[in-house]
Order: structure tokens, then C-alpha cells, then sequence
């Protein structure tokens, strides 16, 4: 069945959606969660290393949270994804302290190739430059990575960025910089090893 606003949705607001869901439309649901999981879904598995699992965990989680708020939601206040962010940060924040206390090591395994995919020595550069990043983000202080991950993977502005964290724009430069700087002085002894030396 198609809903009259399918066609157009892209013009459809999260607000709009969110609305349409708290007022019983499945459909609104559909759409909104098309939109917002697979950017939450990448947010925390950058802020957790790489576990898939928990990341998953996590923006279903924010998923769920999301749902269960939409009744009392009050547009204009923040926006839907913004939100959405605050609250896989500090899921992720929850899940990193938990994993602290059992002190278990996350895993690093190569991702198998598919199809078309480059060859193995180009998949085993790609694999340690991604391995390399993923230490480097996981070695910065928290807020650090945090701010670094929204910035530059997930290419949210610096307000966004400070609505997220709790934090003055200010702030947000600041941990961003010192993020970017500690990622080059803990990448730079590895140029040659990861492959760009040439470059």
C-alpha cells in the first residue's frame, strides 16, 4: 500500500515523521528508521572500535528510545538526529565503561572479500590503514574521539557537534584539533608500514 506522502518523502521532515509515528503511522516509521539507523549504526561502531555487535546493540537501543519519546517529542527544540546521536554517545559511553570493568580485549578480523573486491594485497593495506585509524581513534581521550568521529566521519557542524555533547561550540574546535593532532603524531611513525610513504 502506498502512502501518499512515499512519493515525496524525501521532503518529509524527521520532526514530520516522528509526528506521523507517535499519531499511529507505521509507514512514518519505516521511513524515519530508513533514514537515521545505518548513520547511527556507523556513529557507534567508530566510537566502539569496530564491534559490530555492540553497535548494533546500541542503535537499536537508540532506536527503541527514540520510539518510546516520540509521543512527548517537541518540535523545533533539537533536531530528530541530533537527538538520536546524543543518545548512541552516551550508549557507547555505557558500553566502553562496561567493557572496561570485565576488561575484555575487542577483536580486530579481516573482513572477507567479495566478489569484485580488490586483491588481497590492497585488501590487507585497506584492512591496516582502517586498523590503524580505529587504534589511533580508540587511544584518544573520549570526548576527543567523540568529537572527532561526528566531525570528520560522520560530517555533522560543529553546533550539531556541541548540541551532542552538551558542549559550547568552542569546546567542540577544541577537542576536535587536539583529536586531529594526537591522530597524526600517533599515525605519523607508521607512514611507511601503512603505505604512504610515496604519497
Amino acid at each position: 500500500m502506498t502512502m501518499a506522502f512515499d512519493a515525496g518523502s524525501a521532503t518529509v521532515t524527521d520532526d514530520d515523521l516522528l509526528a506521523m509515528y507517535a499519531a499511529g503511522d507505521r509507514m512514518a516509521a519505516r521511513l524515519l528508521t530508513d533514514r537515521l539507523l545505518p548513520r547511527v549504526l556507523a556513529y557507534a561502531a567508530r566510537l566502539l572500535g569496530g564491534d559490530r555487535a555492540e553497535a548494533e546493540d546500541v542503535a537499536q537501543e537508540a532506536m527503541l528510545r527514540l520510539w518510546r519519546m516520540a509521543p512527548g517529542w517537541r518540535p523545533g527544540e533539537a533536531k530528530v538526529s541530533t537527538w538520536l546521536y546524543r543518545v548512541a554517545t552516551n550508549l557507547c559511553t555505557d558500553c566502553r565503561r562496561a567493557a572496561a570493568r570485565r576488561a575484555q580485549p575487542m577483536g580486530d578480523d579481516l573482513p572477507e572479500a567479495e566478489d569484485g573486491a580488490p586483491g588481497a594485497e590492497a585488501r590487507l593495506v585497506q584492512a591496516a590503514r582502517a586498523a590503524a585509524l580505529d587504534a589511533a581513534l580508540a587511544a584518544l581521550p573520549e570526548r576527543q574521539r567523540e568529537a572527532v568521529v561526528l566531525r570528520h566521519i560522520e560530517g555533522l557542524s560543529n553546533p550539531e557537534i556541541a548540541e551532542i555533547l552538551g558542549v559550547g561550540v568552542e569546546a567542540v574546535e577544541s577537542l576536535t584539533a587536539r583529536g586531529k593532532r594526537a591522530l597524526a603524531a600517533a599515525l605519523a611513525p607508521r607512514r611507511d608500514d601503512l603505505g604512504y610513504a610515496e604519497g
